[in-house]
């Protein structure tokens, strides 16, 4: 399947081009990503060699397994678009979809909380993606004044996770 990297790359390919839509089938997985006002991934379950998909125009006969996830907003996403953004607000977004993690460890205490500062390599969250632990960045020197995400929530790519009040 996929590394993480070529996930993150055909993600962002797709979401600078003017395509809705990309299939790939490798070694009997198939992944399919759609660019609309939500994100869906699905992930079918191998099919037989000798069955024809149907095309993107035509319906299949009969449901196929397969595993959806569809990204709706959160009510903290609601929150944050009806509010005017400031000039000197940053929100840091998720760069994939993944698992998010306040916390290195179950035990230990977050990375960051409200009210806290935070520098450009400051890390503030853990999304595992696929097994991998990757941690983020703030990318910004400010304050965090607000936690978007809660521990242990799938997230989406490009979902905010934190408000950060720039310094």
């Amino acid at each position: 399947m996929l590394k993480v990297q070529e996930l993150k790359e055909l993600i962002r390919a797709l979401d600078q081009s003017s395509i809705d839509e990309l299939k790939i089938e490798q070694d009997g997985a198939k992944l399919l990503l759609r660019k609309n006002q939500t994100t869906t991934v699905v992930a079918e379950k191998s099919v037989k060699s000798s069955e024809v998909l149907p095309s993107p125009t035509e319906q299949p006969e009969s449901p196929k397994a397969s595993l959806e996830v569809v990204s709706t907003p959160s009510k903290e996403e609601s929150k944050l678009e009806d509010k005017p953004v400031a000039e000197n607000v940053h929100t840091i977004k998720s760069p994939m979809v993944g698992t998010f993690y306040a916390a290195p460890s179950p035990d230990a205490d977050p990375y960051v909380n409200k009210g806290d500062q935070v520098k450009e390599v400051s890390i503030v969250c853990i999304v595992e993606a696929m097994k991998l632990m990757n941690e983020i960045e703030a990318e910004v020197n400010g304050k965090i004044i607000e936690v978007l995400a809660e521990d242990g929530e799938l997230v989406e790519y490009g979902q905010p996770l934190f408000v950060v009040e720039l310094t």
